[in-house]
């Protein structure tokens, strides 16, 4: 068994003092069946690696008398709802599950129509908590869509809408009637009131019940808004108004639909079923039951199912899916593969390394969804003042409806209209939705294109990003040593016996940089294994040697020549060259002469050049390289790749240092790395970037933004994105309130009608959504 697996936590009551606790931890790991075990004083928790009884563990801090409870971790089960039209629903169905008994938490992620409920509750008790707007609830497998969900584009247009169409065919017919018979007949009246029943019905039994418990939202203003309207006998009006408002909360649906369908997609793009052999059989197998350890088989064409490393084979695999790139990228034996990507040319046989819940498509869509589900500050901000707003539009319809009358000698039933017209067009649908869908909008664009955001706080951020650090090795550069130079010095035009000598003894050695020449080797299809190297021994600091044929061959420094005798100007000039280049330079030869120089050099990325330019031109002020390698190689790779900054030779704590001191300066600073060695660094900023997320599952976790694949230039792009996200954002809350406040000045002259109201409410809705959509489109 595991140690993972024999790990079990636990909470302590008791303790007194810090040594109490050291004692209690050391009774502990003597208890027989105990491998480890770790007190925490400050949180009062154990942890214990092995087995361990709680009257064990009592006994063990009986000298205190402590208490032992099992800290059950509390799982929470995730459901996908269906048929939330606005977010204030989905915050009152929250609430009314977090009411339900047995529920201990709850949580609605309405970027992704889920809840999460911790503790324990049935399916039709959520639909019963969801009942107002006959909410569907369905547990989720895998983010698989729901039946209904994956068929809902197929629903015919008349079907889906068949409500609304029939009460927009009532209200026609009223209006010829009002035209033919006038607007007091009681054929007009009842097809009016037809009108209000059919499409209203569930906005009136909603608001109804929000009333009687005074719980002010959209749907209450609009129910007394047209039962006022009733009372007063503006039929025709009300009729509209109920309408129109069903309308606009069709248009939220859709919008938020939309915007949920870019995640959808990335659900659909991984097969369900993949062909693995088993027992030297070949056969279909759903993903749900494909082991790890399996062999999985991929034929040219095919999307491949599931994630693992090639065991036979070699292909062109198109990443775009997971990386946002859509250059297909070569594929051989020991590389890793994702699921959802393309195998374009080659036959491949995978072997699984991880079960379907744990896939690099699956873990981007859970990560995604719940980013869509972090409400960003500016969201924060409206859900707040919402809940505020909306109380007092009420009130301000009642002074309107009742002050003038009172004091002013004015019309009764004029005032009254005014006052229920104030109600419609302060309805907060476009200020509601106008955060929401720009940021699962936005989140889900940078999705698809390779940038995983991990919540709206993040995307915010983003844009007002002043100053942006970058690790050196992994982030600017390649992060893998490769041969950059290779000269064979006088006579001999061998270069390939030349270079099988040099791998043959690099082959030998243990030096980090022994494996680029090799790679170099094994990419010219040079053989160097066959070549018997004798007598070979590592000089410390200097190189290597070994015997080929008899004859001894040295490689190492210029220093190591020079101790043998040979002394060659040229030589060292051209060494020194390339070391002022930031490469490392190797001479290989004799005790006699020297036949050739080879410099290896960690390559700079061909996007960060362009990246660091693009990000000075939108305006960032301060880019700086910090690294721990040498000043020589930190300045040629800094000044190369054109960063405002350059700090070499850095120990991890000296990053943290200089990342506090660049907030200090900028306030709002951003850090990439990748993800695991520069932890405290990109703990430190306000943004902690991770590059190639797709490579190891630490970036994807501890990163707030991870950049899919290694690709710079991916940068620029959500800076921009982050930046038009506020922009529309800002535009929204702004529209939404400015023609809000213009329609109720029409109150002072006494212009406002329910009609100008209306069209105001679903003008703003339709602008607002409109333009959060615009994200979606948002190109690199």
């Amino acid at each position: 068994m595991s140690s993972e697996a024999e790990k079990n936590d636990y909470r302590i009551e008791g303790f007194s003092c810090a040594n109490c606790a050291g004692k209690f931890e050391k009774n502990v790991c003597k208890l027989p069946g105990v491998k480890e075990a770790k007190v925490n004083f400050g949180a009062s928790k154990l942890s214990v690696i092995g087995e361990a009884s709680v009257a064990e563990l009592e006994k063990a801090g009986a000298f205190e008398n402590l208490k032992v409870i099992p800290d059950k971790k509390r799982e929470a089960k995730v459901y996908r709802v269906e048929g939330f039209s606005c977010a204030n629903c989905a915050g009152k169905f929250e609430r009314n599950v977090n009411g339900l008994p047995g529920v201990e938490e709850a949580k609605v992620n309405f970027g992704a129509s889920k809840i999460s409920v911790v503790g324990q509750v049935s399916i039709a008790d959520l639909e019963k908590a969801g009942a107002f707007e006959n909410l569907k609830v369905h547990s989720e497998k895998n983010n698989e869509p729901t039946e209904s969900e994956a068929k809902d584009e197929k629903i015919p247009f008349y079907k889906k809408y068949q409500t609304l169409l029939f009460a927009g065919l009532f209200v026609l017919l009223g209006y010829l009637s009002w035209f033919v018979n006038g607007e007091d007949n009681l054929i007009t009246i009842l097809l009016f009131l037809a009108t209000i029943l059919i499409g209203g019905i569930q906005l009136l039994k909603i608001g109804l019940q929000n009333l009687i418990r005074l719980d002010f939202d959209m749907k209450t203003l609009m129910t007394v808004a047209v039962i006022g309207g009733a009372i007063i006998g503006e039929w025709g009006e009300v009729a509209v108004v109920v309408i129109l408002f069903a309308i606009s909360e069709e248009l939220e649906r859709f919008s938020m639909d939309s915007a949920r369908n870019s995640i959808r997609s990335l659900m659909q793009i991984a097969p369900k079923e993949a062909l693995v052999r088993r027992n030297g059989h070949e056969q279909m197998i759903h993903v749900e039951d494909i082991e790890v350890g399996d062999i999985m088989i991929v034929k040219p064409g095919q999307k491949i199912a599931m994630d693992g490393v090639i065991v036979s084979g070699h292909s062109a695999v198109n990443q775009a899916s997971i990386t946002g790139e859509s250059v297909p990228v070569e594929k051989k034996m020991d590389d890793e593969i994702y699921a959802g990507t393309l195998n374009e040319e080659g036959f491949l046989e995978v072997e699984i390394t991880k079960l379907v819940g744990d896939t690099t498509i699956s873990k981007i869509i859970h990560l995604v969804e719940e980013a869509q589900g972090e409400r960003a500050p500016a969201q924060a901000f409206i859900d707040k003042f919402a809940k505020y707003y909306t109380p007092i539009i009420m009130a301000v319809a009642a002074l309107v409806a009742i002050l003038p009358p009172l004091f002013f000698a004015g019309s009764w039933e004029a005032w009254i209209y005014q006052g229920l017209a104030v109600l419609v067009v302060g309805c907060p649908c476009a200020l509601v939705i106008s955060t929401p869908i720009a940021i699962v909008s936005a989140i889900g664009n940078a999705a698809k294109k390779g940038v995983l955001i991990k919540g709206g706080i993040y995307l915010e951020e983003m844009g007002s990003i002043k100053a942006i650090a970058f690790d050196k090795t992994g982030t600017l550069t390649k992060g893998v040593p490769a041969v950059t130079d290779y000269e064979v010095i006088g006579e001999s035009n061998d270069d390939r016996n030349i270079l099988s000598f040099i791998s043959a003894l690099e082959n030998r050695s243990q030096h980090p940089l022994a494996s680029a020449i090799l790679k170099k080797a094994d990419d010219e299809h040079i053989d160097y294994k066959n070549i018997l190297v004798e007598n070979f021994s590592s000089l410390t600091g200097k190189g290597i040697k070994g015997e080929i044929e008899g004859i001894p061959y040295f490689i190492g420094s210029p220093k190591l020549f020079n101790e043998l005798g040979i002394n060659n100007k040229r030589i060292e000039n051209r060494v020194m060259e390339l070391q002022q280049q930031g490469k490392t330079a190797m001479v290989f030869g004799t005790d006699q002469v020297i036949i050739a120089v080879i410099a290896v050099a960690d390559e700079v990325r061909e996007s960060s050049k362009e990246a660091i330019e693009k990000l000075h031109a939108l305006g960032v002020k301060k880019t700086i390289m910090l690294t721990g390698d040498n000043n020589a190689t930190a300045n040629v790779i800094g000044r190369y790749v054109g960063v405002s900054d350059i700090q070499g030779e850095l120990m991890p704590e000296d990053k943290l240092t200089s990342v506090k001191q660049l907030r200090e300066k900028y306030s709002h600073v951003a850090m990439v790395g990748d993800g695991v060695n520069d932890a405290p660094a990109l703990a430190a900023s306000n943004v902690g970037i991770a590059m190639g997320g797709a490579g190891t599952d630490t970036a994807l976790e501890t990163a707030d933004v991870a950049l899919m694949g290694d690709d710079l230039r991916k940068l620029p792009f959500t800076i921009k994105l982050s930046r038009k996200s506020l922009r529309i954002i800002i535009a929204n809350i702004t529209f939404s309130l400015a023609i809000k406040l213009f329609a109720l000045l029409l109150v002072i002259p006494g212009w406002l009608t329910l009609w100008i109201a209306i069209l105001a409410d679903i003008g703003a809705t339709l602008i607002v959504a409109l333009n959060s959509m615009r994200l979606m489109r948002v190109k690199e």
